[in-house]
């Protein structure tokens, strides 16, 4: 009996199945969570990227570097790059905020805390778009810091504004980081040969650097192998504007 019904089970029910993680954004500030949908452009301002674009633009980039696209490659080296001087730049001002909050005698301040944050399901593709998360994340933690010190005296009005500007602009700027790049099916091969396509992405992006050709120099969560180029085509799905990039 247990043969049989081995024989008539489907191959691989022996194996565990995929894994699948669930993670939420959760945001406690009005400030963070204009951080993630960004602002579309109109005639009297000018676009605002926020996580959901960046994500979304990430997705074509990763999926060109598992392509074997140096130049995809190359994006993402930059991208890591400016999400740690974001991360860097909040942290040190979450740092000088709560040496603040912490340095007054016989008072107990906590930063703040809403009575109904929002939560945001996450389904991204690849590590970065997470990173942009944990980004987003600590620039709530920095408001509620900051906006509880201002309300307690510890931070003027105007160095709070400043402070949460200049955050601000800091994610702003690593966001901005995926821009400028084309997806426009080229491999390490048409560097190494110099083909018409190569000159094209080259006209487009500029040169890319010779480390990032020669793999000497990738993204520490850039993607393991390269994708074949018979199933890349099935793995490029652009997203709709919402947190599932």
């Amino acid at each position: 009996l247990r043969t049989q019904r081995h024989a008539e089970s489907p191959a691989g029910d022996d194996q565990p199945g995929a894994l699948r993680a669930v993670v939420t954004l959760t945001l406690e500030t009005r400030q963070a969570q204009r951080m993630v949908k960004g602002r579309p452009g109109t005639a009297d301002k000018p676009a605002i990227m926020g996580l959901i674009g960046f994500a979304n633009r990430l997705r074509v980039i990763w999926h060109g570097a598992r392509a074997d696209d140096p130049y995809a490659d190359w994006w993402l080296v930059k991208i890591h790059d400016a999400l740690d001087v974001a991360d860097q730049a909040v942290q040190a001002s979450l740092d000088a905020v709560q040496t603040r909050l912490t340095g007054i005698e016989a008072i107990s301040a906590m930063p703040g805390a809403s009575v109904r944050p929002i939560r945001t399901p996450l389904r991204f593709s690849n590590p970065y778009a997470y990173r942009a998360a944990h980004l987003v994340a600590h620039y709530d933690r920095l408001v509620r810091g900051v906006l509880t010190a201002q309300h307690i005296g510890v931070v003027t009005r105007d160095d709070a504004v400043r402070v949460l500007a200049f955050g601000g602009r800091r994610l702003r700027c690593a966001f901005l980081s995926a821009l400028g790049y084309r997806l426009m099916g080229i491999t390490r091969a048409d560097v190494s040969q110099g083909t018409a396509r190569y000159s094209k992405a080259q006209a487009s992006m500029g040169e890319v650097p010779a480390d990032v050709v020669s793999s000497a120099l990738r993204a520490p969560h850039a993607p393991d192998h390269p994708m074949p180029a018979s199933r890349f085509a099935e793995h490029l799905h652009l997203q709709p504007p919402t947190a599932n990039a």
